[in-house]
């Protein structure tokens, strides 16, 4: 590629977008803090999770982890578990299992000659989160847009228009609706086939209006904390997969994070998308995509709007629109340098006036 050529994607993306590279790289990521003696990886009372990393559900691979996920079922008899393909999406081949005897019936089936190739794609199996919040007694997920610009420093930014996708059937926990896709499965592909769909607002809410709500039935404090843990783990997942990512400077990522909140108001990060629907299905989605794509373009391209990748990559503040920035590690190298330096000098050895007695 020409230095005046960039493009959409870089060259392994799918190691933060493939359901069990995630979960290899955050499970490494973890580890490697924890090597270093680094606070965020200090673990709870229950020694297998982290206080300050704890963002995504317990999840195996399947079939290596088989007999492991066998443990913690046993010890969790009573917990419901998704199962979902590695490398499919728009909810394909996902489907909910409460009994043991379920799995290994579906692992016998999918032996066939019908379909000899079935058994030897790589599912993952992940804790069901079962206490979601609801609204009007629907579970929804969140769908969240992620710009990065370069994985080395890392810089990202978070689109701040996001919106709910909800179910179009009341959330039921019961045996009977376990397999009721229209109760458990958020993605539009799923939900837009039933008879309750609503073509007029596509089963969606803006962002906005979801912090508006819960301002107003749990407290702003609150939702300042959900939101801000939130952004936490977005940056986190982001510098799991950094060292892994081939970063070149031809290249920028719009990545698509699928989030849960639970009822405690506790996030949960379920998956994130490489390709991100753009397609529009009422009004309100494509005039917020539309603003999508051109925000975009006017951050990863220069000033000018020609391509070129030895532009240093730092967007001027009008031309952020509806993104905002979460970080960026060469500013982050900057201001810890300058404080540095500062402390060094003696700027910060006399307390403020206010801080006096």
């Amino acid at each position: 590629m020409t230095d005046n050529q960039i493009i959409s994607h870089f060259p392994n993306h799918y190691e933060l977008s493939r359901k069990d590279l995630m979960l290899k790289n955050i499970k490494r990521y973890c580890r490697d803090l924890e090597r270093e003696k680094d606070p965020l990886a200090e673990r709870g009372e229950q020694p297998w999770r982290y206080i300050h990393l704890n963002f995504i559900p317990t999840t195996y691979v399947l079939p290596a982890d088989y007999n492991i996920f066998v443990e913690e079922y046993r010890r969790c008899p009573e917990s419901t578990w998704i199962m979902k393909p590695c490398g499919k999406s728009n909810g394909e081949g996902i489907f909910l299992i409460k009994k043991l005897s379920k799995l290994r019936r579906w692992s016998r089936e999918s032996k066939t000659l019908f379909n000899p190739n079935f058994a030897k794609e790589a599912y993952v199996i992940s804790r069901y989160i079962d206490n979601p919040l609801l609204i009007g007694g629907r579970k929804f997920d969140l769908r969240l847009y992620v710009l990065v610009t370069s994985f080395r420093p890392l810089k990202c930014y978070l689109y701040k228009l996001g919106f709910c996708r909800f179910c179009t059937v009341k959330y039921d926990t019961s045996i009977q609706k376990l397999d009721n896709m229209y109760v458990h499965l958020t993605n539009v592909a799923i939900q837009r086939t039933g008879s309750e769909y609503n073509c007029m607002h596509g089963g969606k809410l803006s962002v906005q209006n979801l912090r508006l709500y819960l301002e107003s039935t749990r407290g702003k404090e609150v939702t300042e904390k959900l939101f801000g843990a939130i952004a936490w783990l977005i940056v986190h997942s982001l510098k799991a997969v950094s060292p892994m990512i081939v970063n070149d400077r031809h290249c920028f990522e719009c990545y698509g994070y699928d989030i849960i909140i639970d009822n405690k108001l506790k996030p949960w990060l379920i998956e994130v998308n490489a390709c991100p629907s753009l397609t529009a299905t009422t009004v309100n989605d494509r005039i917020l995509k539309t603003k999508l794509i051109n925000n975009i373009l006017a951050i990863v391209l220069p000033p000018n709007g020609i391509p070129n990748v030895q532009w240093n990559k730092i967007p001027l503040k009008s031309a952020l629109g509806d993104f905002e920035l979460l970080l960026d590690e060469d500013l982050a190298t900057q201001d810890e340098n300058m404080n540095r330096s500062r402390l060094q000098s003696g700027y910060f050895r006399r307390p403020p006036s206010h801080y006096k007695n």
